[in-house]
């Protein structure tokens, strides 16, 4: 192969039959734009089990995908490097892990064409210019914050690439949520686009799969902890499933409704409450192969100082 491409290999999950092969491409490599991706298959450089496809044929499910994805000049024109301080927990020649704090948007998009997460990266390592978004594989809402893994070289993007289409990282979070759950569970419903919104997702039968596993760690008067794990990697799907479970994350501005004063709180927990300004949603733990030698990494992240003020605040309230 030359240096001046990688090569990669998908298999199209089985949820996504019936979906044009272009959109099914987007959604399991999110880091390339759709147009990118269209470009790839007119120019012949994605084989649908070994032959050449159209954008618009429709995907089976369980077909191979081989994308020839050139990296020998800057993927993202124009996104500058931005001295912006990151917190790095994990770095080698391969990748980063970067703890993203609350408030930073992961790249950059209407509204936010500067200041992010992709600018910061190109400041701290300025080869991942010739990455597409940086070495960026996956992402976080701009108010959650925690965990993100970041390839450094094609190999690592094409090996991270791979293990989140195949959903082999484990992503795992801490949320405080509204109400006591009973015990923890499974929410396995379907998400798609809200069709009157459509900066929101909603629950829809003809949605594509979602499934996250939560349990309970902590029980407060009104409010629990929660440590929530993801088996598909939806856009907003902890935050819409516990909606849709009647336990909304707590500062959710997007499903969480209205403010409650829980019954019998504290003035004290009621202004924390209020104080919160995002949702509390925190990347904890984040497992995954080491794109060069296989070894599991598995790195963990303690909640920020604003998510560990509102634990103190509910554990007071509760000790009341």
């Amino acid at each position: 192969m030359s240096a001046e491409f990688q090569i990669l290999t998908l298999e199209i999950p089985p949820d996504l039959a019936g979906e044009r092969l272009d959109r099914a491409l987007a959604r399991l490599l999110p880091q390339h734009s759709r147009s990118r991706i269209r470009g790839w298959i007119d120019a012949g450089d994605v084989e649908r089990d070994g032959r050449r496809c159209r954008p618009s044929e429709a995907v089976d499910g369980g077909e191979r995908i081989r994308v020839r994805v050139g990296v020998a000049s800057p993927a993202d024109g124009g996104v500058e490097a931005e001295p912006i301080a990151l917190v790095v927990l994990h770095r080698d020649r391969e990748c980063f892990v970067i703890d993203k704090p609350a408030g930073l948007v992961v790249h950059p998009g209407a509204g936010n064409p500067r200041h992010t997460l992709q600018n910061a990266l190109l400041a701290l390592d300025p080869a991942l210019a010739q990455l597409p978004r940086a070495g960026i594989v996956h992402r976080l809402d701009k108010d959650t914050s925690g965990l993100l893994v970041v390839a450094r070289t094609p190999a690592a993007h094409t090996a991270l690439t791979r293990q989140i289409a195949e959903r082999s990282v484990t992503r795992e979070y801490l949320a405080i949520c509204r109400g006591v759950p009973t015990a923890g569970g499974t929410i396995d419903r379907p998400i798609g686009r809200d069709r009157t919104d459509r900066v929101r997702m909603a629950v829809r039968a003809d949605g594509r799969r979602a499934v996250t596993h939560y349990r309970v760690l902590e029980r407060f008067r009104a409010h629990a902890l929660l440590r929530v794990r993801l088996e598909t990697g939806r856009t907003h799907q902890i935050r819409l499933h516990l909606a849709h479970a009647h336990h909304p994350i707590v500062g959710d501005p997007m499903y969480g409704g209205r403010f409650q004063r829980p019954r019998g709180a504290s003035d004290a927990l009621v202004a924390a409450l209020r104080g919160f300004g995002r949702q509390a949603l925190h990347a904890t733990r984040l497992s995954f192969a080491h794109p060069r030698s296989g070894r599991v990494l598995s790195i963990e992240s303690a909640p920020p100082a604003d998510f560990a003020r509102l634990l103190d605040a509910l554990r007071r309230d509760a000790g009341s």
